[in-house]
């Protein structure tokens, strides 16, 4: 059951938040959706999937994004989860980069964390079906995040390439299991079990791309950003979209940071490259 917390109208549209019971992370989960001016049941609209960040809720992108106009002019619906399970009864670490804050988008195996942190299914299965049921949304649907919502767009569209009409993604840890945050994480999510973990890396995904799956990829990242060579490596991706031919676009902002006046800067470019894919 939804319950509604908050519905504020902006760009004639009107962005709200609701609460629910998640069978996925069995939890309370919290999500917030942009709706456009017109959409209804006799005029339903297509979707954005927003991933958010390490530390992030579904706030961060909805306040800081600026992404309502554009949004509004185009007609899509946008939907942000947030990022992992929360509560008292969820496991948490006193770090920022694990644990509450910190899903990583992945199903995980380990306990204590394996009875909530269960995003990937959160995220694939649960909240688009809660989602088309009760708001005037169609089944034509993308996805974009950021940083650690950035590996989880891209991992979840090449995991699911008939699911979605293309994938975009703002610095995204593009290989996980190869950066300090990834091996962190999936060592605590998942364990030892390296193929286990190739699973949930995008580098490792695209490589066992079937060409009749390729889905258009547009990935942005700033110069500027203090955690390029160490964590995010979109190199790593590029060099396989290469040798596969996969439909992957890469452009590097010069002088642009890992932050949201990154990310307010570039996210209409992001909603009309889905918008082509979305009406096609």
């Amino acid at each position: 059951m939804l319950e509604n917390i908050s519905s504020v109208k902006v760009s004639g549209g009107w962005h709200k938040q609701y609460t629910h019971s998640s069978q996925s992370t069995h939890c309370t989960m919290r999500f917030a959706v942009f709706l456009p001016p017109g959409a209804s049941e006799a005029n339903k609209v297509p979707v954005l999937y927003w991933l958010s960040g390490l530390t992030c809720t579904d706030e961060n992108f909805m306040q800081k994004a600026g992404a309502f106009k554009k949004a509004a002019e185009l007609g899509i619906a946008i939907v942000a989860p947030d990022t992992s399970p929360r509560g008292e009864n969820v496991p948490n670490e006193d770090s920022y980069d694990f644990a509450q804050g910190a899903g990583f988008y992945v199903n995980a195996t380990q306990a204590p964390y394996n009875t909530h942190f269960n995003m990937y299914d959160y995220v694939v299965n649960e909240l688009p079906a809660l989602i088309e049921q009760h708001f005037p949304i169609t089944s034509k649907k993308a996805i974009s995040g950021h940083s650690m919502g950035g590996h989880g767009a891209l991992m979840v569209a090449l995991k699911n390439p008939t699911a979605f009409s293309s994938a975009s993604a703002f610095s995204p840890i593009v290989n996980p299991i190869e950066c300090p945050w990834g091996v962190k994480a999936f060592t605590g999510y998942l364990g030892n079990d390296k193929a286990l973990w190739a699973q949930y890396d995008s580098c490792e995904l695209m490589k066992n791309a079937e060409q009749a799956h390729y889905l258009p990829m547009l990935v942005s990242q700033g110069d500027a950003d203090g955690f390029l060579q160490e964590q995010l490596k979109p190199e790593n991706l590029v060099a396989i979209a290469d040798k596969k031919g996969y439909p992957l676009t890469l452009e590097m902002q010069a002088g642009y940071d890992h932050s949201y006046f990154f990310i307010s800067s570039f996210i209409d470019q992001h909603l009309l490259f889905h918008h082509q894919f979305l009406t096609a």
